[in-house]
C-alpha cells in the first residue's frame, strides 16, 4: 500500500500564505490578539490557502484552544539539553515538536532548575511549571519523589519511559524493553545458543529492570545464564569471564560496551559472531565510532514523543480515561553479530 498522505500543519499554511504561525492559528480561530490586528487582505489569503489545500484543524487542537495556553514544557532531567542530530535524545524531540505542531502548540524549555549533584530538579525556588499547561518529562532516571508530588498536586504530565517509583501510577509512553529482549533471547536460542550472558548497566532504572527481566524470562530453555557487573569494567576483564564460563552470547545494555567488547575480541583474533556472538539492547546514548552492524533492536523514540503529547493533551483537555501508560514495541535489527556457536573444541 502506498503512504498515507501527509497532514497538513499549520506551519504549512503559515510559509504557503506568506505569514506567521501564529497569524495562522487567530484566523483559524476566528479572532484577533488585543494587539495584533490582521488585515482583511491577510485574512483572506490564510482562508484560500486552507480552502486549497484542505486543511482541517485537528481536533484536540480545537478542544485546547477553548480552555487552556496551549503552551506544553519539556523537561529534561540531564544538566544540558541536549541538540545534536546523533544525540540520544533528540528524535524524542523530533517527535514531541512534531505532534506539538499538529495539535498547534507551542513547546516550553524550562532550562531554569538549578544543576544538583550532576542533575537538574523540578521543584525549586524558581518553579515555573504553571506557565505551561503541564510537561513532558524526559530523562534516563527520573526522580521518583518529584513524581509523587506532581500527582499530589494534580499537574498534567508524562514521563518518557515506563516509571514505577512514584507512590502511584504514573503517566507514561515507554518502550516495552523486556518483549524486545525477549525475542532477541528466542533468536539466539533458534540459532543453537545455549550458554548466554547478560551485561547490564547495574542501574535500579526501570528500563534496565526491564531488559533484565526480559532475558531472565527467556533463558528457561538455556543450559546456562548468567548476569555480569556493568560496564564500568574493562572490556577485556568481561571478555575473560565470559570465556571462562564457555558463553557463545552475550546481551549487552550500553551500546559502547558493545563496541568495547567486539573491538576487545578482535584483538585477540576472536570472530564475532564466530566465537562469540554480541546483541545490543538499545541506541547507543552518545556517538559511538564503530563500522560493525551490531544485532539488536532499536528503540522507537521519535514516536515515544509524538504519543507523550498525545497523551499529555488528552491528560490535560480532560479526555483521557484513567492514568495513560503505553509501552510501544522495539524493532529488531538483523546486523551481522548473532551466529551460530562454534563448539567449545573449536573455540579459540
Amino acid at each position: 500500500m502506498p503512504p498515507a498522505p501527509r497532514r497538513v500543519t499549520q506551519r504549512d499554511i503559515a510559509r504557503l500564505a506568506g505569514v506567521s504561525q501564529a497569524t495562522v492559528s487567530l484566523v483559524l480561530n476566528n479572532r484577533s490578539d488585543a494587539d495584533v490586528r490582521i488585515a482583511p487582505e491577510t485574512r483572506d489569503r490564510v482562508l484560500r490557502v486552507i480552502a486549497e489545500t484542505g486543511y482541517a484543524a485537528d481536533p484536540v487542537a480545537r478542544r485546547l484552544a477553548a480552555r487552556f495556553n496551549r503552551i506544553i514544557g519539556v523537561f529534561t532531567y540531564e544538566p544540558a539539553f541536549p541538540s545534536g542530530s546523533r544525540d540520544f535524545f533528540h528524535p524524542f524531540l523530533l517527535g514531541i515538536e512534531e505532534y506539538a505542531e499538529r495539535v498547534g502548540c507551542d513547546l516550553l524549555l524550562f532550562t531554569s532548575a538549578p544543576v544538583v549533584d550532576g542533575r537538574r530538579r523540578i521543584f525549586h525556588r524558581d518553579n515555573r511549571l504553571r506557565l505551561a499547561d503541564g510537561c513532558i518529562l524526559l530523562g534516563r532516571e527520573i526522580d521518583g519523589a518529584e513524581l509523587g508530588r506532581l500527582n499530589r498536586d494534580g499537574y498534567p504530565y508524562v514521563a518518557v519511559g515506563r516509571r514505577d517509583d512514584a507512590g502511584g501510577p504514573v503517566p507514561y509512553v515507554g518502550t516495552d524493553y523486556a518483549a524486545a529482549v525477549g525475542r532477541l533471547v528466542e533468536r539466539a536460542l533458534g540459532h543453537g545458543h545455549r550458554r548466554l550472558s547478560f551485561l547490564g548497566l547495574g542501574t535500579t532504572a526501570e528500563s534496565s529492570a526491564d531488559r533484565r527481566r526480559g532475558f531472565d524470562a527467556a533463558v528457561a530453555d538455556a543450559e546456562s545464564a548468567r548476569h555480569l557487573s556493568g560496564p564500568a569494567r574493562a572490556a577485556d576483564s568481561i571478555l575473560d569471564d565470559l570465556l571462562a564460563d564457555q558463553s557463545t552470547v552475550v546481551f549487552v545494555e550500553d551500546f559502547a560496551s558493545a563496541v568495547a567488547l567486539e573491538t576487545a575480541a578482535r584483538r585477540r583474533s576472536l570472530s564475532v559472531p564466530g566465537d562469540l556472538s554480541i546483541l545490543t539492547l538499545g541506541d547507543p546514548t552518545a556517538p559511538v565510532p564503530t563500522e560493525t552492524a551490531f544485532t539488536g533492536f532499536r528503540i522507537p523514540r521519535e514516536e515515544m514523543g509524538r504519543q507523550a503529547v498525545e497523551v499529555l493533551t488528552a491528560v490535560i483537555d480532560g479526555s483521557a480515561a484513567g492514568v495513560q501508560q503505553r509501552l510501544l514495541p522495539c524493532e529488531l535489527v538483523e546486523g551481522d553479530t548473532l551466529g551460530a556457536p562454534v563448539p567449545a573444541v573449536d573455540r579459540r
